[in-house]
């Protein structure tokens, strides 16, 4: 693992967070599609996991993000590297904590009949 302290700190920038999946369906299709869609509105690097141990996939695949297959009560880890990292964490963090913008008592399939 790097040393941030030891090796070329000012270029690159790195961030982690987490944070759990409170709307009803987890990280399932559309919140998967918004998550990615956000992360590939940033320069950086954006990896998300279930564990702080990995396995990280890319957050800007959405056959990857989607893979990960995370129910409601699961907690999403974050890490970002590059530049704007702290701004994407943060960007995704939210998201994730408004519960993706969906109702948080029914599964989404059934809010649009």
């Amino acid at each position: 693992m790097k040393d941030p302290a030891m090796k070329d700190h000012a270029a690159t920038e790195q961030a982690t967070d987490r944070a759990e999946l409170i709307n009803a369906v987890g990280l399932h299709a559309r919140p998967s599609v918004k998550l990615t869609q956000l992360a590939k509105t940033f320069d950086c690097r954006i990896e998300i996991a279930l564990s702080a141990d990995g396995p990280w996939v890319d957050a800007k695949s959405p056959v990857k993000v989607m893979r990960v297959k995370a129910p409601r009560g699961a907690v999403l880890h974050v890490r970002t590297s590059g530049n704007g990292a702290r701004a994407a964490v943060d960007a995704l963090m939210a998201l994730v904590r408004s519960g993706f913008g969906d109702a948080m008592d029914q599964p989404a399939d059934m809010r649009h009949g």
